[in-house]
């Protein structure tokens, strides 16, 4: 295996690992996020077994003891497996969650204390680069489920939403709802509940730029029509499960 590193948005660069043994034959990316700035942000630790090849991946873009914020969407392995390996080799870094992260997960399992986000708050990078947490509970799945949006290139760092398998392009204008539906259909990795569309139409509501993809391309074009349409599917299987999908709420 090797990392393949691209810059999907100014100062925002995807790092990303296929293995071809899951979800074959298709098989399967997993990516991270360095969101660059004064203090650099890395979005998905990686599976602690994969850490030397984002290490050396995250070093061919600036000294991995430089990372100042070690961050993930919630608790798994792929996302958190190798938050302890980063911040060993970073003296600076933090790992950054929300609240329920913190209190469930990361506050026991964290080498260092981690950095506790209210929904909504922020942290500043420096260099006019800004990232804001937003909680999505169980959404894809996980209580703990959030999101960073980055405000200046406008990218909503997604975590697992919108997961594809394959091994596309690293950014495309494209579809990406019609893949996540089928990974979905696929996989049946969300938890469904009512709230499901309320919530995704809250992240459109930020009419992003970009999406970052933990599993599948990086996507520059309309992101708040790719939330609707997903938050739309997902409305549809609600109902399909017997229940009855809440109404948006504005942000």
């Amino acid at each position: 295996m090797q990392t393949r590193i691209d810059e999907v948005a100014d100062g925002i660069y995807r790092l990303s690992t296929f293995v071809p043994e899951i979800a074959p034959p298709a098989g399967f990316t997993f990516n991270q996020f360095l969101v660059m700035g004064e203090e650099p942000l890395l979005f998905h630790t990686g599976l602690r077994r994969m850490f030397p090849l984002v290490r050396e991946a995250v070093a061919r873009l600036l000294p991995p003891e430089r990372l100042r914020w070690i961050g993930f969407g919630h608790y798994e392995a792929d996302e958190c497996g190798a938050v302890n390996e980063w911040l060993a080799i970073a003296p600076r870094a933090e790992a950054v969650h929300g609240h329920t992260g913190c209190l469930v997960s990361l506050n026991d399992l964290a080498d260092r204390p981690p950095r506790m986000l209210a929904d909504g708050e922020a942290i500043e990078l420096g260099g006019g680069r800004r990232v804001r947490w937003l909680d999505t509970p169980h959404i894809p799945h996980g209580w703990d489920a959030g999101v960073f949006f980055e405000e200046a290139s406008g990218t909503l760092l997604c975590g697992d939403l919108f997961t594809q398998a394959g091994d596309g392009p690293a950014l495309t204008e494209g579809d990406v709802v019609g893949p996540a539906i089928a990974a979905e259909d696929l996989f049946g990795f969300s938890s469904l509940n009512p709230g499901m569309g309320a919530t995704i139409r809250r992240l459109a509501a930020l009419s992003p730029r970009g999406l970052a993809l933990m599993h599948g391309p990086s996507f520059a074009g309309d992101g708040a029509a790719a939330l609707r349409a997903l938050a739309e599917d997902y409305d549809r299987r609600v109902r399909a499960a017997g229940g009855r999908a809440m109404p948006a709420v504005d942000a």
